[in-house]
């Protein structure tokens, strides 16, 4: 395990992250806000939860306040998918300033709920490129069932042929 690796997943997920925002904005705002069954209640719900998710683990790996994306967020959805790729370009840019050395190192946050964790920074970083690809396979899925269909893989493998 080294920086590179990290480095590269970080990369991953923004590039990921991009794709998917061109996808979610050539949809109409209905597809946008349609209720559908899913972990969250429309595909703008769990966008606002990935969103939230990544810019609280970039505020906790920063040492910053923590402030909810989902309670404070009120602006358009061009304005959410911005903050979205905002986000993963500020989590990419933070690995790659980030010292090899402290990967193994002990990282102490704290969840929404209080509870205070120790982890590694690896996990950690780990955990939000996983937690993010989990999501935009929900995002595929919600997506086809709101009727668009012009979507293609971002599977970590393709991000490395390219």
């Amino acid at each position: 395990m080294d920086k590179t690796y990290f480095t590269e997943l970080a990369a991953f997920n923004r590039a990921s992250t991009a794709e998917v925002c061109s996808w979610l904005r050539q949809i109409s705002d209905a597809q946008w806000q349609q209720p559908v069954i899913s972990s969250f209640k429309s595909i703008r719900e769990t966008v606002l939860h990935m969103v939230n998710a990544e810019n609280a683990w970039l505020q906790r790996l920063k040492h910053e306040p923590v402030i909810r994306v989902d309670q404070t967020f009120t602006g358009s959805r061009q304005e959410l998918l911005d903050l979205w790729e905002q986000t993963s370009q500020q989590l990419s840019d933070w690995v790659t300033g980030f010292d090899e050395i402290q990967l193994t190192a002990p990282f102490r946050y704290r969840r929404f709920n209080g509870q205070e964790y120790t982890s590694r920074y690896y996990q950690v970083l780990a955990h939000v490129v996983n937690h993010a690809t989990y999501h935009r396979g929900q995002l595929v899925t919600l997506l086809r069932r709101v009727g668009f269909t012009a979507i293609q893989s971002t599977d970590l493998i393709g991000f490395y042929r390219v």
